[in-house]
């Protein structure tokens, strides 16, 4: 009985110090801030109502609230920015390649991210795991290249994108990007925040009239 108290007491001290070394654990300092903008340049400080979405490219949620989400930045203009994250679910096999391309993309030209993004949600039915149960992932990452990637970026910059797929920063862009993401409390998607703030409604699309009463009294602020 004691020794089986000791192996206890052993056990728990052992998970005690690794949880406080992952308390204590790093995340890794980009160069750049986290996300895309959408349609402009990156907000100053104060000067706009910030509405944040951590998104899974291949996540069924995230393609439906994408639509409302771009109209609701459009209808404010100026007033409101928009910053998507990538958050690659682990339990969908392909998005942390689709965030990886991503990131990739941007690299060689930022005008790329959104477009290629609206089609991966286009497209996300041939990339869920079904679909892609049986296939090698080298000939899933080449179907994504030729279907969704090269319609974007066309076939000069396709050595480019293949050179930058393979280069191990774009592999640490998108790992910070999750880690990023779980660090800010992110444990789906679509996941909402405005001003910094976790929306309560967030895990599914949610509605223009949504968007428009909570952020119409931010704006009227400004």
């Amino acid at each position: 009985m004691e020794a089986s108290r000791g192996v206890s007491l052993l056990l728990l001290a052992i998970i005690g110090c690794s949880a406080c070394v992952v308390c204590r654990a790093q995340i890794p300092i980009p160069a750049t801030t986290d996300g895309f903008v959408y349609g402009r340049k990156p907000p100053t400080w104060g000067e706009a109502v910030v509405v944040e979405v951590f998104n899974d490219p291949i996540c069924g949620y995230c393609r439906d609230a994408w639509p409302v989400l771009k109209k609701v930045v459009d209808h404010y203009g100026s007033r409101v920015s928009l910053i998507w994250h990538p958050f690659p679910l682990p339990y969908h096999s392909y998005s942390f390649i689709a965030s990886r391309s991503l990131h990739t993309v941007n690299r060689i030209n930022s005008s790329f991210v959104f477009p290629l993004l609206e089609n991966f949600f286009k497209y996300q039915e041939d990339y869920y795991n079904q679909p892609t149960y049986k296939k090698p992932t080298a000939v899933v990452v080449d179907e994504i290249t030729k279907n969704l990637v090269l319609p974007i970026i066309g076939k000069s910059n396709l050595d480019a994108y293949r050179a930058g797929f393979n280069d191990s920063r774009s592999d640490q862009a998108t790992r910070i990007s999750f880690k990023y993401g779980c660090a800010r409390g992110v444990t789906w998607t679509p996941y909402f925040f405005i001003n910094g703030i976790p929306i309560k409604d967030s895990d599914s699309p949610l509605e223009y009239n949504y968007w428009i009463s909570t952020l119409d009294p931010l704006v009227a602020k400004k």
